[in-house]
């Protein structure tokens, strides 16, 4: 190039002189061309993770170090309690009974009307390998067959309403006074009949392994709640939501209520004017879920006919001293209720143990936040 700029520089100095010429040619191939501007490539930067979901997944079923994500409570629990299907079973409220044995265990309650404004419960459990007393058993109802299913729990039960037997074949059971089931219950000297009847663990197992049920999940069990992680607690605010320190999901029978404790942010059950006390201390939950259903009574009895299939918008979510109102919808017959906030959005529950309220719809009136 330098050579080529010479050449051309003296062809064009007509007229010059040869020692001109190579002084010129000489001059200009030593002039040094000023630099471009450089130009400076940034590295690629790297690129943005996904930030962390806010919630666990009915589905994720986190493992580590044999503890496993409970689909009851959304903690790590063993693995052998957690990857085990659970029990759901029947229990009763009468004052004869008190107080209920296992039911602190539970990492669900169902409280819902059986009979005029009789209230019983469904306690669904995965910890209660070491009980040897879990009770009063009561009987059956046909909506408690669907709140079992929802969790591929086993049903236990002292029987069952007239009603409710056709819907027995849909869940696996074990009834109290059928069959091999009544291997797995017995009777207690410090209670009247019908109040000391009881289950324990090695019972169940019994009849589990008797009846051949499977203790672990469906292949097609895909959890039933969204649990909050860990730093995302649920907080409830904005518009929406509303004070609930005390709650009172107005049942007439046992006149319950909740109290929100702020140390621990669990919400304490009382019922007949005391305490609500289990066999293991008083009851306390982190979640309350309040759901209304259109409910009647079959033909003239006093027997409560509860519809927990038709979508409604009418309940409430309460963890946290705060309350929002919810929708539900159910999967299908068997499939799981889903609760749905203000914003359309299904809820995130906070780990830890849930109560639901299952109330009629002409008493939804009666529901109290303080």
């Amino acid at each position: 190039m330098v050579c080529l700029a010479a050449f051309l520089c003296v062809s064009a100095m007509a007229g010059c002189s040869p020692k001109e010429n190579i002084e010129a040619a000489a001059t200009e191939a030593a002039t040094v061309p000023e630099p471009t501007e450089s130009i400076v490539i940034e590295p690629e930067s790297e690129p943005e993770t996904e930030p962390e979901p806010e919630a666990y997944a009915p589905w994720e079923r986190e493992e580590e170090g044999g503890m496993v994500r409970s689909y009851l409570t959304g903690e790590m629990v063993s693995a052998s309690q957690g990857n085990r299907r659970p029990l759901a079973i029947m229990m009763s409220n009468d004052k004869e009974s008190l107080p209920q044995y296992g039911i602190n265990r539970a990492g669900v309650v169902y409280e819902a009307p059986v009979e005029g404004v009789m209230n019983r419960y469904m306690a669904i459990m995965e910890d209660y390998d070491d009980l040897e007393r879990i009770g009063s058993v009561r009987s059956c109802r046909t909506y408690y067959t669907y709140f079992a299913r929802e969790f591929d729990a086993i049903y236990a039960h002292a029987g069952q309403s007239t009603f409710a037997k056709p819907y027995l074949k849909n869940v696996d059971n074990i009834n109290g006074i059928e069959g091999v089931g009544y291997s797995a219950f017995f009777r207690s000297n410090d209670r009247k009949k019908p109040h000391n009847f009881y289950a324990s663990f090695s019972g169940i197992q019994k009849a589990i392994e008797k009846l051949g049920y499977s203790q672990e999940y469906g292949e097609g069990y895909k959890g039933h709640y969204y649990f909050a992680r860990e730093g995302h607690e649920v907080v409830l605010d904005g518009p929406a939501a509303m004070e609930a320190k005390k709650v009172a999901p107005g049942y007439e029978y046992n006149n319950p209520w909740f109290e929100y404790h702020e140390d621990d942010g669990l919400y304490y059950r009382y019922q007949y004017g005391a305490k609500h006390l289990g066999s293991e201390g008083q009851i306390a939950v982190k979640n309350i879920l309040i759901q209304c259903c259109a409910a009647g009574y079959y033909a003239t009895t006093a027997y409560r006919n509860i519809n927990v299939h038709e979508d409604l918008w009418c309940g409430y979510y309460i963890t946290n001293g705060k309350a929002i109102q919810v929708s539900w919808a159910k999967d299908g017959e068997f499939g799981v209720t889903h609760y749905y906030g203000p914003d359309g959005q299904e809820i995130v529950l906070n780990p830890g143990k849930t109560w639901v309220c299952i109330i009629p719809t002409t008493d939804a009136g009666k529901i109290v936040f303080e």
